[in-house]
């Protein structure tokens, strides 16, 4: 051994140093090459040990042949074999370069540690603050943003004012609108949440902030993510839409409920439906022990309030959620170089008053119109980042409204879904993660977010083969138009659904989860003269309306009320008033209704009894 070594040492000093040079790069770059390796876990196991032990291997080979080769002073080849070394070294610090970039990117998208909750002292804007104002704040204690950091805030800024309590923030929002009370206590997304709602539409122009509070405080939706699925086996996901003010998605940032889209894939038979809930179909909201209101609501009481409320209107447990910011549509879009998409052509020319000339136009990513409109031509076009956005956003043109948007963002969600299976340039896969990093999170582990790729593998073996990379079954809510009690006498309009067109939805859900046989269909026809149409789960389907809302009887007669009453099994009473009733009006004539106990817009379901009163002679009527 002593020769040998003796041996060795006698060669040249540069064949030496490079020798030793090359073992140490290889080493240390291997290491780091094989953190990074190991850490894509549920990635081809199996292939990435046997590429471990390999490049093990040929370190030993090296090491053994080139030691050999200098005591024989065959420099040439220590030489070439060196070089050939040094490119995997480089291999290996590029490899693990962009897998921990992967791995940082994917990581960043479970988003659940901890959320900052906000909450501000908000007043109308001609409104001058000060110690004589009535402040609103909600009375429930469990309303974190409303009652307890609100608590925190009156103690961190003195603020001696008198409290009135409210057991809703439309009817505190309201009584502020109508300077009943000086300032309310709200979420610092307030903006974002009420904004929707056509009474409060530029409530972010018409109000502005005294004081505002934040904390950090653990995930509300930590809870959810407690399913042990990988995503090679079917699975539910909930889409949530954040119309965020920025262009990167907080993990604390609220969202108004206007895109909600449960989702199931299969991912043995690459299939998935798609269930677009519209924004303002009337359901009951769990978190508020499940009274009725639209699901959009639910988002004012965070992602979990929302999940649960999905769940009890459909029966089906949700895995997961994505939360999606708008304004990151935009930069996803440009980031693939546009997307294809069938663009509706609309059914009106004005939207909000804006004349779109038969086009499709909308706001622009900061909501703004004039110069700023986006016009988009009907038929099928590429759309940029603005231009997709626009038409995921746009309702006021369709006569279906929310249901035509609902449509679209399945359009342009599906369009995007193709668009990243092209994918063939590293700068553009970076580019894409860098987007998709910044403006969606979900309650999906790291290690569960990779076990899909086995099913994006699937995919483009489909692509390379001429196939569909995955299919998907569109689904179609049928609602009818409602008028609800939303507070205080207020109506507003709401959407009820037909049974037959949920339970349809449900069942091909089900289906796909594998949770249900599918029904054998055993006849088929076919007209050549017929355009084919793909059959759309719920669409047609207006069997079993769930719910009613009473209307108002105010100036009807005591048998238009009488009739309703018995045809909807509900016990009412008639008193008929004079004027020193409170309930007695000039502006109704004799022997008609001036007022019920029971306000229109009210669940009959819920109604067991009505009183009305009428306009005459104060008698009691049986």
């Amino acid at each position: 051994m002593k020769q040998v070594m003796r041996k060795f040492k006698r060669g040249k000093g540069w064949a030496r140093y490079l020798y030793i040079l090359v073992i140490s790069l290889y080493i240390i770059s291997y290491v780091f090459f094989a953190k990074s390796i190991i850490s894509l876990n549920g990635i081809e196991t199996a292939l990435r040990y046997i590429l471990l032990v390999i490049f093990v291997l040929i370190l030993l080979l090296y090491i053994f042949v080139n030691f050999t080769k200098i005591c024989q002073k065959k420099y040439k080849h220590v030489l070439i074999s060196s070089i050939i070394m040094i490119i995997v070294v480089v291999f290996f610090s590029f490899s693990a370069k962009v897998i921990d970039f992967l791995y940082n990117k994917i990581s960043s998208l479970s988003k659940n540690d901890s959320l900052n909750y906000k909450t501000n002292l908000i007043v109308l804007n001609d409104t001058k603050y000060d110690d004589n104002l009535i402040l609103g704040m909600i009375e429930d204690e469990n309303d974190y943003e409303g009652y307890t950091l609100a608590n925190k805030l009156i103690k961190k800024y003195n603020v001696t004012n008198k409290i009135k309590t409210y057991d809703n923030y439309f009817d505190m929002l309201y009584d502020l609108y109508e300077r009943k009370i000086g300032g309310v206590f709200i979420s610092g997304s307030y903006k974002t949440i009420y904004s929707t709602e056509s009474d409060f539409s530029n409530i972010g122009l018409e109000t502005k902030v005294v004081y505002d509070i934040s904390e950090k405080k653990e995930n509300d939706s930590s809870s959810l993510n407690t399913s042990n699925k990988k995503l090679d086996e079917p699975f539910t996901i909930l889409i949530l839409g954040v119309d965020s003010e920025y262009d990167e998605l907080d993990a604390s940032a609220a969202f108004n409920g206007d895109t909600l889209i449960l989702a199931t894939f299969n991912p043995n038979t690459l299939n998935a439906t798609l269930f677009s809930i519209p924004r303002d179909t009337y359901v009951p909201i769990t978190c508020r022990n499940n009274a009725y209101s639209k699901i959009n609501s639910s988002a004012a009481y965070g992602t979990e309030c929302v999940t649960s409320t999905i769940e009890n209107l459909t029966g089906i447990d949700i895995d997961y959620f994505v939360k999606i910011n708008f304004k990151g549509v935009v930069d996803l879009v440009e980031a693939l170089d546009g997307i294809e998409v069938d663009v509706e052509e609309p059914d009106f020319r004005y939207n909000h008053g804006y004349d779109c000339n038969g086009k499709v136009c909308e706001q622009n990513s900061d909501r703004l119109w004039g110069k700023y409109t986006i016009f988009i031509e009907p038929g099928i076009s590429t759309l940029n980042g603005e231009q997709a956005l626009a038409y995921a956003r746009c309702r006021g043109l369709y006569a279906i409204s929310d249901l035509a948007r609902n449509k679209h963002q399945q359009d342009v969600i599906l369009a995007i879904a193709k668009k990243i299976a092209t994918i063939n340039s590293y700068s553009q896969f970076e580019n894409i993660l860098n987007t998709v990093s910044k403006n969606i999170s979900t309650n999906m582990s790291t290690d569960q977010i990779l076990s899909s790729y086995k099913i994006i593998k699937k995919m483009l073996g489909n692509m390379l083969n001429d196939e569909d990379f995955i299919n998907i079954q569109k689904t179609y809510l049928e609602v009818y138009n409602m008028n609800v009690y939303i507070s205080s006498g207020r109506i507003s309009s709401a959407l009820g659904y037909y049974e037959a067109s949920l339970k349809d939805i449900v069942k091909t859900m089900n289906i796909n989860l594998g949770n249900e046989d599918a029904t054998l269909i055993k006849t088929f026809s076919y007209s050549i003269n017929e355009t084919y149409e793909p059959v759309i789960a719920g669409k047609g389907l207006t069997q079993g309306i769930t719910n009613t809302t009473l209307p108002s009887f105010i100036s009807q007669s005591k048998e238009t009320a009488k009739k309703y009453c018995d045809e909807n099994s509900i016990d009412c009473s008639f008193t008929y008033i004079d004027e020193n009733s409170q309930y007695y009006s000039d502006d109704i004539a004799e022997d008609l209704i001036t007022y019920q106990s029971v306000s229109a817009g009210t669940l009959v379901r819920n109604i067991n009894s009505i009183d009305f009163y009428i306009k005459g002679a104060s008698v009691l009527l049986d």
